[in-house]
């Protein structure tokens, strides 16, 4: 006999209308749906107190449904809005799963040891975005399940490169983790000896990182486009103009920028931080380069341009990868999952 699918309440930022970029609860959550889930999401309240205000509202009305509650777990603020949901669902009874994104995670492991006892000790699970976090947290003694970040495939169309051209493409928000600076002074360095070479970045203007941004490349009169936010489609597009994705965040889980790069046949260079050596090898499907270190990138960035059959062959590799991440095989994961927890 076929197992009944629970009713969810995902819980997560979902800000994507106030000009954020989506987040797990809104691509996850849309797969949800279109498995057959009854699912209920939020909040896409804006203001945080707000917003935690209503993930508990969301809570408390469905809890006669007795829903099986996902929870998005970051390491800042939005870490003590997992921890008060899951005390809330103990209260009310629910079952709830951690989905763990957060890139910093091991120093509230460290540092918030008895929250993170009550919150990640008495979920039913707690679900890894990568091979990276798992290692972590098992190190403090939690067991977690591993299921990686899903998209579908057949949405990013590949494209082969025979030559690769110092057109350097960034997406990401800008954020200071994210170190988008680092990206225009790579811009620079690249420019004293390739005068074509230029910079598109891509992505929503957060915080005082993009003016800082700007800011210096007209100082110093570089070709940097800034294209705000975009949907995914006019990225995509965008793409096919560019050769070499640059991922300069000094902190990382699993990003969907990358993986989604490695679908459209950019060549990677990536800072090897966080989970991202466990999502792709080096030298197979990308170059990785410590944190912070502009030698670093733009050494990898010339390796890309001047030898095309091997970044072609990494392209090709980084391809099959992320095909194996599309949702058809990560949704068994989650079945098995969800039915059984």
């Amino acid at each position: 006999m076929e197992k009944r699918k629970p009713a969810l309440l995902y819980l997560g930022n979902r800000l994507q209308k106030h000009g954020k970029n989506p987040t797990g609860v809104d691509f996850l959550g849309d797969q949800l749906q279109a498995w057959g889930y009854r699912l209920t999401r939020g909040s896409a309240q804006k203001n945080k107190a707000l917003r935690f205000l209503h993930m508990h509202l969301l809570l408390w009305k469905s809890f006669r449904q007795r829903p099986l509650v996902l929870i998005d777990t970051y390491s800042s603020l939005n870490f003590w809005f997992a921890v008060s949901i899951a005390l809330n669902c103990r209260l009310l009874r629910l079952k709830y799963i951690c989905i763990l994104r957060g890139g910093l995670l091991e120093n509230r492991l460290q540092n918030s040891s008895f929250w993170c006892r009550t919150l990640f000790g008495k979920a039913s699970a707690n679900v890894a975005l990568s091979d990276f976090l798992a290692q972590r947290f098992a190190l403090y003694n939690y067991s977690t399940q591993v299921i990686p970040n899903g998209f579908s495939i057949e949405d990013y169309a590949f494209k082969s490169r025979n030559n690769f051209v110092p057109k350097l493409l960034w997406v990401r928000s800008f954020a200071e983790i994210y170190d988008p600076l680092l990206a225009v002074k790579v811009l620079e360095a690249l420019y004293q000896d390739y005068p074509q070479a230029e910079l598109c970045m891509v992505g929503p203007w957060d915080d005082l990182a993009y003016p800082a941004c700007k800011a210096y490349a007209e100082r110093h009169n570089l070709p940097v486009r800034f294209t705000g936010k975009l949907s995914k489609a006019a990225w995509h597009q965008l793409a096919k103009d560019y050769s070499v994705f640059i991922n300069t965040t000094r902190i990382d889980n699993t990003p969907m920028s990358v993986m989604e790069a490695m679908a459209l046949g950019l060549a990677v260079v990536s800072t090897d931080v966080g989970g991202i050596p466990a999502l792709v090898e080096q030298d197979r499907h990308a170059l990785l380069v410590p944190s912070q270190n502009l030698k670093a990138f733009y050494q990898a960035i010339c390796r890309s341009i001047n030898e095309p059959e091997a970044t072609r062959a990494r392209c090709l590799a980084a391809r099959a990868k992320a095909e194996r991440l599309d949702w058809s095989v990560i949704k068994n994961k989650w079945e098995e999952l969800l039915l059984n927890v």
